[in-house]
């Protein structure tokens, strides 16, 4: 295995293991997510989002990385948002969460697993029919949000930090 491989598994189980120490792989957090009357998983993805935010700037700006950015379709995202929002809700389980909860023993987490294989083959199957339509309702390009707006990344990371504090400070207050 290679160097790259080594980093991903490690990262992966290590990922696993804060999903479950987080409680994060419970059905009754994840159902309290949908219900927005237990923030656990908020808490987490959003902890997440704001280390990996910085991480992977700080790496870009060393050109370690190259960052590369998908096309912002609109018809695509709110499809394909809306479809996993809906799979989350009725299965209770993300991607992420669905293979740790596997990895916890609840077998049940395999449906989640196989509904996600079969909605992606379903995709690829109808993929043209979706290239003609939704794809081409609204492409924006490649373009992240510093490009759209025209400021600083570092601007754009300090605003979501300050917010996503306040948001967790407005969870501990409502004991959420």
């Amino acid at each position: 295995m290679s160097t790259e491989q080594w980093l991903g598994l490690v990262t992966g189980v290590l990922f696993g293991f804060l999903l479950q120490k987080g409680r994060v792989l419970r059905f009754d957090k994840q159902v309290g997510a949908m219900l927005f009357r237990d923030m656990t998983i908020f808490k987490f993805m959003l902890s997440a989002i704001l280390v990996g935010m910085v991480g992977i700037l700080i790496l870009s700006n060393l050109e370690m990385i190259k960052l590369s950015h998908k096309p912002m379709n609109v018809g695509a995202v709110l499809i394909g948002g809306a479809l996993f929002g809906a799979g989350w809700a009725i299965m209770g389980f993300c991607p992420g969460t669905s293979l740790g909860a596997l990895g916890e023993g609840r077998w049940h987490a395999v449906f989640a697993m196989i509904g996600m294989v079969g909605g992606a083959a379903l995709y690829a199957e109808i993929y043209p029919f979706f290239k003609s339509t939704v794809i081409a309702w609204k492409d924006f390009g490649k373009i992240g949000l510093p490009e759209a707006l025209g400021i600083s990344q570092w601007i754009i990371v300090s605003l979501f930090w300050a917010g996503i504090l306040a948001m967790f400070f407005w969870f501990e207050k409502k004991r959420l």
